[in-house]
């Protein structure tokens, strides 16, 4: 038996439960991985919420991103053994596993070798993070050297590992943060500018960022009514990739400043590229690399129980830490 996460309705961290549950054994292509570390993602507290982009039969499970070791291997199984140290990446369907768990079962297919140095923490909260900057920056934005980027809500896990990553091909990231306290940390992860929209006039200051030019690509997971003001940062021909939805209010598209300027607005997730053995291969040896030498980072912000989850998601959803929370069961 282990502790399990699991949610009988949609609402608020509350509906969190830990329950006792036998994790069975691995099926088919499947592995049981005892969980040493689980990072916390925005897109499970929308799961939670009934807000996601599915929403899974309850009651439903949650969590896809750990680091843990494998304790038994399933049928038609290749690449994996008992105590190989691992990272998961997310199944295709969100409910049919979770890792909020003592243990879990896992997709084989869904998993990574953990790169040696790194630590069970670390291992947790960085794969979805720079994989998704990776996908969202490199593939779906073609960011080259001395391109400037625009970053917005950047103390994210997200955030910080697109500043990274934008740092890494010689990009010029520029991050945007509602709060000044911030401000260093952005900084020290590499931000050439940081504006602060809750102070600043976001139009203004990227324009001043880039000499007047525009920013020919913008990251962002807020959507909303702040789509529309991003998009006036935008160079001609420019791009916004929305891989987010943290405003929960409908975006506007600005079709004539659209037109005039040949801009794009474009949906993003991550999904595809975890699936893609040939593509995720490229992404990995690139993110591997700077976590062994150290060139990627992703702070800690917290760490909660397991029994605590309810107070982490309440955390995570107040928006007042930078980088990755995490759940130690």
């Amino acid at each position: 038996m282990t502790d399990i996460v699991r949610y009988h309705e949609i609402g608020g961290p509350e509906v969190l439960k830990v329950e006792q549950g036998d994790p069975g054994a691995p099926g088919d292509g499947e592995v049981l991985i005892a969980i040493e570390a689980i990072g916390l993602n925005r897109s499970e507290a929308a799961q939670r919420a009934g807000t996601y982009i599915v929403r899974p039969p309850l009651p439903a499970r949650l969590g896809h991103e750990a680091a843990g070791t494998i304790l038994a291997v399933g049928a038609n199984v290749t690449g994996w053994q008992i105590g190989d140290a691992v990272s998961t990446l997310p199944p295709m369907r969100p409910g049919d596993y979770g890792t909020y768990a003592g243990q879990t079962l896992w997709p084989a297919t869904q998993l990574i070798r953990r790169p040696e140095g790194l630590s069970a923490e670390q291992a947790a909260a960085s794969w979805v993070a720079f994989l998704t900057a990776y996908g969202g920056l490199c593939e779906a934005g073609g960011l080259r050297a001395g391109q400037p980027v625009v970053i917005s809500a950047a103390s994210s896990s997200v955030g910080l590992a697109a500043i990274q990553i934008a740092r890494a091909v010689g990009a010029i990231p520029i991050a945007t943060t509602r709060q000044a306290a911030k401000r260093a940390a952005l900084e020290q992860a590499g931000a050439a500018y940081v504006v602060i929209s809750d102070e600043q006039d976001v139009v203004a200051e990227i324009r001043r960022a880039t000499g007047g030019a525009g920013a020919p690509l913008i990251f962002d997971p807020v959507a909303g009514p702040f789509a529309e003001r991003l998009m006036e940062c935008l160079a001609p021909d420019g791009m916004l990739i929305v891989y987010g939805g943290l405003s929960n209010q409908p975006a506007t598209f600005p079709r004539h400043l659209a037109i005039g300027r040949n801009l794009t607005m474009r949906g993003y997730n991550f999904f595809p590229l975890a699936a893609d053995a040939a593509r995720r291969a490229e992404a990995m040896a690139m993110i591997s690399a700077g976590l062994e030498a150290g060139r990627f980072d992703m702070p800690v912000a917290a760490r909660f129980a397991l029994a605590e989850v309810g107070g982490a998601h309440r955390a995570l959803e107040a928006n007042a830490h930078i980088g990755k929370m995490l759940l130690i069961p």
